[in-house]
């Protein structure tokens, strides 16, 4: 049984078990999360949304906060002397799925 969930505009296909990465969520570590925007519920009975699955849950785990690597964001003007560098390590959430409640 798999579900499609949305959290922090993006789309995440997930499993019982398995540990995923999200943009940083409001929870503490080894608390439990709820989300109730279900897209798709797939397995032996499928449901799909419109836009969302009513009645379906997904529940998970957090399981640490970090952050990514670094990357650079080089802005740059030619002719014009014109050059900026800047370093951006955007933050995640790992998270591990519970059940998924259909």
């Amino acid at each position: 049984m798999y579900a499609i969930i949305e959290t922090g505009g993006k789309q995440f296909k997930v499993e019982e078990g398995q540990a995923i990465y999200v943009e940083k969520l409001a929870a503490g570590e080894n608390e439990s999360v709820t989300f109730e925007k279900v897209l798709f519920v797939g397995g032996d009975d499928v449901k799909v949304g419109a836009p969302f699955v009513e009645g379906a849950t997904v529940t998970a785990k957090v399981e640490k906060h970090g952050r990514q690597k670094k990357i650079s964001v080089v802005k740059f003007k030619a002719k014009k002397n014109y050059h900026r560098k800047q370093g951006h390590r955007q933050p995640y959430t790992k998270l591990v799925i519970e059940k998924i409640n259909a």
